[in-house]
């Protein structure tokens, strides 16, 4: 029995699954999930003392690789002084200053603990700014675990949400709305039926977490366009796309402006932090200025504003950084073209920038509906063959293949190989 196995064992009379976030228990994929040890660069060693080459990056805000030696020591300095204090912090002023600066769209900033606790937070502020109580989400966006946001993807539009967890009382989710993805009538639909009643449309302007599915050309201009016109906020959720497909995330790739904007921990480069922030006369409804209550004794904690204001001002200043990321991204997608047609397989290689994503599926894949025809055991197999070889992907079919500059040509290339050789074997 292995290491990883044998904690498992002992998890799992512990913890809920043996795991404290699901995906990590490889339910989807099933066998035992790794237990991680160190990172360092693209790569990761469990406690077996396998090496494996990296593609979650702690879910995405690991862009300039594990452990990286000048947030180490920014994180190393803080420590100095203390872990946290429940008290006002200049470093907290240095990274809002440093967030209102890159991104155009924000004009002032409130640090949480989380994306989940940025999203709740934002959806407050919106219904607090507009006195309206819907919120218009998408099938397939994730949105973290917050009550409102757990509403199941069905085909009634028209309908209020329904839980999509047990524990959420339906009445936390009867004020949620559910459009289609890339389907700019169905948001219509929705608007025209709950007339001056709509607060926020909240969105992953990139899909990433339903297979990285892109936004068609005008959609996200024809969202802006339709909050304009009933006075509602458009939200953007940048937990995982925020200076990630560039300094200014999706909404400078894309031209458009949201109202609010919210980041997870790729503002604490992986500690556990969140920020939302937007227009200086929204953000100004949050107390204590505003009626709109929300609070943290850790927010905008000491050592994690260290790593995030490091890690920024290193993408700020070397701005080839996301020239070289999003060049190995394509250099990715385009090595698993290749081999998928060399075995005549149909399935689709979806994203954008340092995102990917291969959907074992022959529909294009637009929205929700084509990202649920993808046959999860075929993923499970190429799963663990990838395990086997060293190449640690997310558990899960419709996580983001996620890229950093620590990934270099041959680690690709080793992938791409592994690649070929886990289709002769499945």
């Amino acid at each position: 029995m292995s290491k990883s196995e044998r904690i498992f064992k002992e998890a799992v009379e512990v913890m809920p699954g043996g795991v404290n976030s699901p995906v990590r228990a490889f339910a989807s994929v099933g066998g035992t999930p790794r237990f991680i040890k160190s990172a360092n660069g693209a790569k990761i060693v469990d406690v077996d003392e396998n090496e494996y080459i990296d593609y979650i990056g702690s879910w995405g805000p690991m862009i300039l690789g594990h452990n990286n030696i000048e947030i180490k020591n920014a994180v190393k300095e803080a420590v100095e002084n203390g872990l946290s204090f429940g008290a006002a912090t200049q470093i907290e002023v240095e990274m809002a200053k440093l967030i209102c600066d890159i991104v155009p769209s924000i004009e002032m900033v409130r640090m949480v603990n989380s994306g989940t606790e940025a999203v709740m937070s934002a959806i407050r502020v919106a219904r607090g700014y507009t006195k309206k109580d819907k919120i218009i989400k998408f099938e397939g966006c994730y949105h973290g675990h917050c009550d409102a946001m757990l509403v199941k993807a069905g085909s009634g539009l028209m309908t209020d949400g329904i839980p999509d967890s047990a524990g959420v009382p339906k009445g936390c989710a009867m004020d949620t709305l559910t459009a289609k993805y890339n389907n700019i009538d169905s948001v219509k639909e929705l608007f025209e039926n709950n007339k001056d009643n709509i607060a926020a449309v909240i969105i992953e302007p990139v899909a990433a977490n339903m297979g990285v599915v892109t936004p068609k050309e005008n959609f996200l201009k024809q969202l802006r366009e339709l909050c304009d016109k009933y006075n509602s906020l458009l939200i953007f959720d940048e937990v995982i796309t925020g200076f990630r497909l560039g300094l200014d995330g999706a909404q400078g790739l894309y031209s458009i402006t949201p109202d609010l904007t919210t980041f997870g921990k790729i503002v604490g480069a992986g500690m556990p932090v969140g920020a939302y922030g937007g227009k200086k006369e929204i953000m100004k409804c949050v107390s204590p200025v505003g009626s709109v209550y929300q609070a943290g004794t850790l927010s905008g904690n000491p050592i994690a504003m260290s790593a995030g204001i490091c890690q920024l001002r290193i993408l700020l200043e070397n701005k080839h950084i996301y020239d070289n990321i999003n060049a190995k991204g394509e250099m990715l997608r385009k090595g698993m073209k290749e081999i998928l047609i060399k075995h005549s397989l149909p399935y689709q290689v979806t994203g954008v920038g340092s995102l990917s994503c291969l959907l074992f599926t022959e529909k294009s894949v637009i929205d929700y509906e084509t990202a649920k025809t993808s046959d999860t055991k075929m993923f499970a197999k190429y799963f663990n063959e990838m395990l086997k070889q060293g190449i640690y992907l997310a558990p899960s079919q419709f996580e983001a293949i996620f890229m950093s500059n620590a990934h270099t040509d041959e680690m690709i290339e080793k992938t791409l190989y592994a690649m070929d050789k886990a289709f002769n074997i499945i």
